[in-house]
């Protein structure tokens, strides 16, 4: 037990290191190549590994055995620079799960729990054992029970012989677990994912959305059940499209976000009842569109088609090299009073943070 405490105790100073960190750590590109078997694999600096310590400390010398005051210790070696002065820097890697993750991101943006809603129309079943009965295959045979009705019957009969305990099962005696099946309610969701891949967003703003996606299907999978992930890129014309190909497309050409919202649109009605999903719609883009009224038409299809029927709209802007557009103003200026609407703008990583404060912190 005590070394199951010493256990727990580590993995709270890992976890206090992370949540301190937590910033630096949202920026971490290589989080997403290390994940694995809802495993993540983070180094850490200035935490040793729980080991154990042997016998006493108190003997002074490098080592045991014979020597003399300037013996050489060790092989030859040649060192490159003057010694250093200062301690190293100890660096651990501890693996945490994504759940571990989606709670400390919880807790250190103080974002409130997601309410599902729908949960009560979508239901999975199990089979749960619930009893005894009299008949079943062998397979669910219960033993011990089986075992003591035998044993019963032969001490009432005078059959049992203390000296020769046999005990032998007639049909009678057998009996067998039963069970019954339990609908239970899931609660499902799914994030659709829209991005520009125009020639204005690069490589560096394609990592951006990479790395936000990354959390906030931490973030949604630590709250429902079952979630599905689904992708849509465009520029003038928008199509659907794996996770591989959404994050490393690149394009050139202009730029129409009303095909995108038409995709998804077309997405839910074909695939995702709002009744019974909860949807999530996310859209990445520099802000650069066709035409202003093009961007008026999204504001419509928004307030009429999609807002109606989704968790949340979140649309993330991000910095390009060439200029950010106006589509970010368009929407605050048409859809100011939408409460499950959220804009944010990341120019660097470090605005990773903020924007999925922003995203969630009404628990949509």
């Amino acid at each position: 037990m005590k070394i199951e405490k010493d256990h727990q105790r580590f993995r709270q100073i890992v976890k206090g290191k992370i949540r301190k960190d937590l910033r630096k750590f949202l920026t971490r590109g290589e989080l997403l190549g290390k994940e694995g078997k809802h495993l993540v694999s983070i180094p850490i600096r200035g935490i040793d590994t729980p080991h154990f310590r042997y016998g006493d400390n108190s003997a002074s010398g490098v080592g045991s055995g014979d020597g003399e005051a300037g013996d050489q210790v060790g092989a030859d070696g040649e060192g490159v620079g003057p010694g250093g002065t200062e301690e190293g820097r100890h660096i651990l890697e501890v693996e945490v799960t994504l759940d571990e993750l989606a709670d400390i991101l919880g807790e250190e943006l103080q974002l409130p729990r997601i309410e599902p809603k729908g949960k009560h129309n979508i239901t999975s079943e199990k089979d749960k054992y619930s009893g005894i009965r009299q008949s079943g295959p062998e397979s669910l045979r219960h033993f011990r029970r089986s075992y003591r009705r035998a044993l019963r019957r032969q001490i009432m009969n005078g059959t049992y012989d203390p000296d020769n305990p046999r005990i032998i099962l007639e049909r009678r005696d057998k009996v067998y677990r039963s069970w019954k099946t339990v609908r239970n309610p899931q609660s499902n969701a799914v994030i659709i994912y829209m991005m520009d891949v125009s020639g204005s967003m690069g490589d560096e703003q394609k990592e951006l959305v990479r790395l936000e996606a990354f959390w906030i299907d931490a973030w949604l999978r630590r709250n429902y059940q079952g979630i599905e992930s689904r992708y849509i890129v465009h520029d003038v014309r928008a199509a659907e499209v794996d996770r591989e190909t959404f994050f490393h497309l690149r394009e050139d050409g202009g730029t129409r976000i009303s095909s995108a919202f038409i995709a998804g649109r077309e997405l839910i009605e074909q695939s995702y009842n709002p009744d019974e999903w909860n949807v999530y719609l996310f859209h990445f883009s520099d802000g650069d569109n066709s035409s202003e009224s093009d961007s008026r038409e999204c504001c419509n299809m928004l307030r009429e088609q999609l807002l109606p029927r989704i968790n949340m709209f979140g649309y993330c802007q991000v910095a390009s090299a060439y200029g950010s557009g106006n589509f970010i103003t368009v929407l605050l200026e048409y859809l100011k009073d939408t409460e499950n609407m959220v804009t944010t703008r990341v120019n660097v990583k470090d605005d990773i943070y903020d924007s999925i404060k922003a995203f969630f912190s009404a628990g949509r």
